[in-house]
Order: structure tokens, then C-alpha cells, then sequence
């Protein structure tokens, strides 16, 4: 058996699962209850309308359905089109890959928009194909906010100004799930159709529960969508919730009471603070890379990613034993490279319920797996960056004041 005890906690800055929170994990150990009783639906209903506010809309429609992230993808898409549907989807690393390959296989004429993985969505591409497409026979552009794989974030509000500027009706999908409740996501003024996410990134929760957001836009096109769906049918929780019940098959009571804790923490400390946390903690963290004398995989600032970085080894190494010898010695879980980036890059996930002295506590086991392997990286180096940073931002708790 691999995975067995280790005295202290495992230190968990992978991108997701992340670290839940006592109040969470205390809120989702209970009973299995009757879901048709009055107290699931009353509880639903504010859940709906309090997850509005992690979108920034007003005017979306929440789903939450009982999947991964992967799974929601697949709701975004069949509620919206129908097969042999043009889409543009950018090809920037691992996950936009897989929704790609998704796409492809519910059998959307995919035009691929491809990127070095480090760089962002070749925004040029879009305005010329959009420029092109007088006919409109682009049904939807999809979009990953934040690539995982490569620590990337693209600029939505630049996506939907290039829209705008061509005048031009296509649906605007982005996938959130590494970014919502993170990063700085505006569903209603970026004019975004669906936004999803995924519990066990910036939610803090366990993985099971895929979040949905839909605008008017993107209720009317599924009216007229042609793709198969069942599970993931719109119209099935619309009608439930119409008549109140709210849930058309049995729902996680457990995940329904965690999420209930981890958006009352998100909004007792302030959706705009958890983003400037997360902002320092990626800036931190890029600090000690640079002062490791290593890379970072993105390749521009302005793509800089607040809630993972991927961190470039030099040739010589394989990043793979980085992530091994973390587990193995330290009780650190680390990022693997995944797909192109497999053995060149490790990445850090810095992102839910995490505070800076927890990140210092990583930062200053990779120093000491950097030297175990191999590499001169000088002992506390990343951390004192780090620490210079951060000594310097971090506010006060407001409720200890």
C-alpha cells in the first residue's frame, strides 16, 4: 500500500484537489437525509442564488450537477449545439486539449487554435477568423480562463471586445474551473454564455460537484440545440425548478452541506480579497522561482497565472523524480508535467483555502528536493523572496484587528 501514514499533514499543492477546510469537512460529516424533504430543497434554493455571486451574474442560471469538471464541459456544450455545430477552440496545453478532444468526439466541426503550451490563446487568430465569417457559421467560441497544465491565464475581457468589435452573435463558453472563486471572473460585464467550475479547485470541496452558469443567450440556443443529452439536460432541472423540488435525480447531501461552508468562508472573508490572496500567493511564489534561478513555463507576464505556476527544469533533470522525491521524503504533493510538458516542468498549485505561511512551507521543501536532485539552488533563496514579497502585503486579519 503506497499511500500510508506520515507523521504531520500532507502538504497538497497539486492545482487541485486542494486542501479543505475543518469548517467544511465538519459541515459534510452528517447522515444521508431525504432529498424531498423541506429542508434540501430550502437549502438549494439559497445555493443557487449565493453561487450567482462567485460568477459575478445577475442574470445566469446556476446548475449544479453531480460530476467533475470534465463532465460539466460536456453540459456547456450539448445544451448549446448541435452536431456539426463550427466552434473555435484554443489549443494552449493539456485540458483545453481534453475539451477539444471532447468536442470533437460529440462531433462539433472543431476549428483548433493552436498555441506554444506557455503561451496564451492567439487572440490575432480569433479576430481574423471572426473577421471572416460574415455568414456567421461560428456557433461558439470556447475558451480555457486558466490552462493548468502550463500555468496560463487568458484575458476573457479581450475575447468578448473582439466579439463586440465584429459584431458577431457566437456563444462565448469558458471553462472557470481552475479560475472561479480565484481569479478575477466577471460572467454578466465580460458577456460570458456559460462559465463552469469544479468543486475541488478554488471551492475548496471534494471533487463531485460540476457548477454550470448559463445566460439568457445560452437558455434560448438550448431550446434549439440538436445534441443527445440526458443526464446533463438543462431543461430537466429547469422544470424542477419551476415546481420547487429543484433536483431531477438524487443530489450529494453531504457535498450540498460543504459547499454551503465554503461559500459562507469566501464571502466572510470577501470575494475580492480571496482574489488579492491568490494574487499574492502567485506572486510569492513566481518570486522564489526567479530567485531559484529557474523558469517559469509561461512565457509573458501578462499570462502569469495566480492560482498554479509551472516551473521549468533545467535538461538535465527529470521533473517527475521532483514530484517523487517531495512525496517520498517531505510529504509534499506536487504537480506532475502532464502531456508535452511531462519530465521538463513541476507545477505548484497555490489556490482554495490556503494561506502564505502554508505556501512558504512548500516553497522551502521543493528548495530542499531541488538540492537533493541535483541542482545548485541556494538553501532559502526562493523563501526570503518570498518572504520579502510578502512580509510587505499581507494585510491584517480584519476580524482579529
Amino acid at each position: 500500500m503506497d499511500n500510508v501514514y506520515a507523521p504531520g499533514k500532507n502538504h497538497l499543492f497539486v492545482p487541485g484537489p486542494v486542501n479543505i477546510p475543518d469548517p467544511v469537512i465538519r459541515a459534510m460529516s452528517r447522515n444521508n437525509e431525504d432529498y424531498r424533504s423541506p429542508a434540501v430543497p430550502a437549502l438549494t434554493k439559497t445555493l443557487l442564488e449565493d453561487v450567482k455571486k462567485i460568477f459575478k451574474t445577475t442574470t445566469g442560471t446556476p446548475f449544479m450537477i453531480p460530476t467533475t469538471g470534465t463532465g460539466a464541459w460536456e453540459s456547456a456544450l450539448t445544451n448549446t449545439l448541435s452536431p456539426g455545430d463550427r466552434t473555435v477552440s484554443f489549443l494552449i496545453g493539456q485540458f483545453s486539449l481534453l475539451w477539444i478532444d471532447q468536442q470533437q468526439r460529440l462531433k462539433f466541426n472543431v476549428d483548433v487554435v493552436e498555441s506554444d503550451w506557455g503561451q496564451g490563446a492567439n487572440l490575432d487568430i480569433l479576430a481574423s477568423k471572426l473577421a471572416e465569417d460574415t455568414a456567421h457559421t461560428i456557433k461558439a467560441v470556447c475558451i480555457v480562463h486558466n490552462e493548468t497544465a502550463t500555468g496560463v491565464t487568458n484575458n476573457l475581457a479581450a475575447v468578448r471586445k473582439i466579439l463586440d468589435h465584429y459584431g458577431h452573435p457566437a456563444l462565448f463558453l469558458v471553462d472557470g474551473v481552475s479560475s472561479i472563486c480565484a481569479l478575477d471572473f466577471r460572467m454578466d460585464e465580460w458577456g460570458i454564455d456559460v462559465a463552469l467550475t469544479g468543486s475541488q479547485k478554488a471551492l475548496s470541496l471534494p471533487t463531485g460537484m460540476g457548477i454550470v452558469c448559463a445566460s439568457p443567450k445560452a437558455l434560448e440556443a438550448s431550446k434549439t440545440a440538436k445534441s443527445v443529452r440526458v443526464f446533463f439536460d438543462w431543461n430537466d432541472y429547469l422544470k424542477f425548478y419551476k415546481i420547487g423540488t429543484y433536483w431531477p435525480y438524487t443530489p450529494s447531501i453531504q457535498l450540498l452541506y460543504g459547499l454551503r461552508a465554503a461559500l459562507d468562508l469566501i464571502f466572510e472573508e470577501g470575494l475580492d480579497n480571496v482574489i488579492a490572496r491568490h494574487n499574492r500567493l502567485g506572486t510569492a511564489t513566481r518570486l522564489a522561482v526567479d530567485a531559484w534561478g529557474l523558469k517559469n513555463c509561461t512565457q509573458k507576464e501578462e499570462w502569469f497565472s495566480d492560482t498554479v505556476t509551472a516551473v521549468v527544469v533545467p535538461p538535465y533533470l527529470d521533473s517527475a523524480e521532483i514530484v517523487r522525491r517531495a512525496w517520498q521524503r517531505y510529504n509534499l504533493s506536487l504537480g506532475l508535467g502532464l502531456n508535452k510538458v511531462a519530465g521538463k516542468v513541476f507545477r505548484i498549485g497555490h489556490l482554495g483555502n490556503l494561506n502564505e505561511l502554508q505556501l512558504l512551507g512548500c516553497l522551502a521543501g521543493v528548495e530542499m528536493i531541488l538540492k537533493d536532485v541535483g541542482y545548485p539552488v541556494k538553501l532559502g533563496s526562493g523563501v526570503a523572496a518570498a518572504c520579502a514579497y510578502l512580509q510587505n502585503n499581507i494585510p491584517m486579519i480584519p476580524s482579529r484587528i
